[in-house]
């Protein structure tokens, strides 16, 4: 069995994924915001075994930005960073947004 790593939620990931279960709670209810809630923690934990099974950020590869990888749980983009036994989640955004400010500014942060 290979090596686990540890995952770690940025802040501004936990922020992210408040405000989408604020918002899908107000329009959906809370069974939706659970079931959603759910769905994205159940595809970050998959980066314990492989963290390398994402692929990098479209977005911020172009401008040369390589260690942002991301898994999709549709329609939500779960953006990371690997480090040496630990998986940062970075941000959890609808990927139905323009994302490219975003991706940047979060990653000129690091």
């Amino acid at each position: 069995m290979g090596k686990k790593y540890r995952i770690r939620w940025a802040q501004a990931a936990l922020q992210d994924v408040e405000s989408i279960l604020d918002y899908i709670v107000a329009h959906d209810g809370h069974i939706a915001a659970t079931r959603v809630l759910d769905l994205i923690v159940n595809r970050a934990e998959q980066l314990v075994e492989n963290p390398q099974r994402g692929r990098v950020v479209p977005e911020i590869r172009e401008i040369g930005i390589v260690d942002f990888r991301e898994m999709i749980e549709r329609p939500f983009r779960i953006c990371y960073r690997v480090y040496s036994r630990e998986v940062v989640i970075v941000s959890v955004l609808d990927g139905r947004r323009d994302l490219e400010r975003i991706l940047i500014d979060r990653a000129m942060q690091r």
